[in-house]
């Protein structure tokens, strides 16, 4: 009798401490009708250094534990998720990891997601060429074919040839519904898409199929940070290239519905503004084309730091079908009570809210 009394104290502590554990950094949806989408800025500062790649897994492993209880139903990454991508000798300065290496630890960061959710990538240039997008060669396709993550099965709706003539998820468009909002059609180009890319989206979106879809577009460079002015003439070798001032006049402005259009790749050290960026402009349609950058990776001390502070973004589709509240959150700081406090951004360039009516409004 003693023993059984005991065994049933153990289970119920253990219960209790399970219970406890589960979690220290557990979000919440405003409305539990919403769901959500999680952004992930360009993660290279985490995959470049060894001691960093943790970090990474921190942020994937933290999606998959809070799948339910936000409604995730995707993740989008703004790309560079590797410092260098075909390039074997170190910089002692810069990093510590040959582009092999980096290439497994985001493969492993992502690989918390397969299966369990989709997840877009929109690549950048350091997934380009030998180091600094010297030309269009990749590893992308390499790390992350369409067969790695079956939610891909579910979602994925094209896709266009990558540089080399390839199929990859480098030109990508996946399909998501809901009640609330409808049809949402997320669609990724590659970095300094080429013309052949930009036709292929515009007539993809605007096909029957289509064309009553909210869009939202990920591609790695379009804002600047701070400022929100559009990149041009960057000078990688990539070519042919088309920039953000291009991507604009060739895509999202002549583009109907395309509503959100989602960018990384700028930044430089100083405080949180400087790694971000924000604008809304009108279309050919008269409609409001939200932009936002974000990539923090210079955050956690600098190009050389910890890789960006583990800071991601919360984008809850409210069951209005019209607001998007947009919450920067750490997990890195969220698992530990003694700093919990420190993983909400409450800025205003941290925490606000997109308004995308209905197109048919």
């Amino acid at each position: 009798m003693m023993k059984t009394s005991i065994i049933t104290t153990l289970l119920l502590a253990s219960s209790a401490m399970m219970s406890a554990q589960h979690r220290a950094d557990q979000q919440h949806l405003d409305n539990p009708d919403s769901f959500s989408m999680i952004l992930l800025g360009d993660p290279q500062g985490y995959t470049k250094y060894d001691i960093n790649q943790p970090l990474f897994e921190l942020q994937t492993a933290w999606i998959a534990d809070n799948i339910d209880n936000l409604n995730i139903k995707a993740v989008l990454c703004t790309g560079d998720i590797v410092e260098q991508n075909d390039n074997i000798i170190r910089n002692r300065n810069m990093l510590n990891q040959t582009s092999r290496e980096m290439w497994e630890s985001a493969s492993r960061s992502f690989s918390r997601l397969d299966n369990v959710v989709p997840y877009i990538i929109s690549p950048g240039n350091h997934e380009y060429g030998y180091r600094h997008a010297e030309n269009g060669n990749t590893r992308f396709p390499e790390y992350f074919p369409i067969e790695r993550n079956k939610k891909w099965y579910d979602c994925a709706v094209a896709a266009f040839p990558n540089r080399n003539g390839a199929e990859s998820l480098e030109n990508a468009a996946f399909e998501f519904h809901d009640p609330a909002w409808g049809n949402i059609l997320v669609v990724c180009n590659e970095f300094a898409p080429r013309d052949e890319v930009l036709r292929w989206t515009a007539d993809l979106i605007s096909s029957d199929r289509f064309r009553n879809h909210r869009v939202v577009y990920i591609t790695h460079s379009l804002l600047n940070e701070r400022t929100a002015s559009r990149t041009d003439n960057e000078g990688y070798a990539i070519s042919p290239s088309n920039w953000g001032q291009q991507v604009w006049d060739k895509l999202i402005e002549p583009s109907s519905n395309i509503v959100l259009a989602i960018c990384g790749h700028t930044g430089t050290p100083g405080d949180f503004e400087d790694s971000v960026a924000y604008r809304v402009d009108k279309n050919t349609s008269g409609r409001d084309v939200h932009q936002m950058m974000f990539n923090v990776q210079v955050l956690g001390g600098g190009w050389e730091g910890n890789g960006g502070d583990g800071w991601l973004r919360i984008l809850e589709f409210m069951p209005d079908g019209r607001t998007i509240k947009v919450k920067t959150y750490s997990p890195l700081f969220g698992i530990s009570p003694t700093t919990r406090h420190l993983a909400h951004r409450t800025a205003p360039c941290d925490r606000f809210d997109i308004v995308i009516p209905p197109l048919n409004q």
